[in-house]
């Protein structure tokens, strides 16, 4: 799994406790996996259609960095299914996992269409020449 994005933790992410707020956290989660799954899925439209347990492990404070990863594990008709870990950049102890976010491939009418994946694609897949 590839740690791409990272994040900054900053005085408006936290909580009353002085963490980071897990709403803020799951808010990035969700934009970061639905833009991974447009990527696989090379479609703009997809819609989040399932979170399985969020997994706190560990809590990060205001200057901390994070950097999220996420993983296709499963690809549906018209699903997909990621893995995701969210860590600190420095130590890398583990903040949070999540085993499943299911996005479905969605068209214009927001009906479920197939997609006709099957593998992770990288980006240089992508755009041989």
């Amino acid at each position: 799994m590839n740690f791409h994005t990272r994040k900054w933790v900053k005085p408006e992410d936290l909580n009353a406790n002085g963490t980071l707020f897990g709403g803020s956290l799951l808010k990035w989660i969700d934009e970061e996996a639905a833009i991974y799954a447009m990527c696989q899925l090379d479609n703009k439209r997809v819609v989040t259609k399932y979170m399985s347990e969020i997994n706190f492990l560990s809590s990060a404070v205001q200057g901390d960095i994070i950097e999220m990863g996420i993983v296709a594990t499963h690809f549906g008709n018209t699903s997909i299914t990621l893995f995701c870990e969210v860590r600190n950049k420095v130590t890398r102890h583990s903040i949070l996992t999540i085993n499943k976010i299911v996005f479905v491939n969605i068209d214009e009418n927001f009906s479920p269409v197939p997609h006709g994946k099957t593998k992770i694609t990288s980006s240089s897949d992508k755009f041989k020449d």
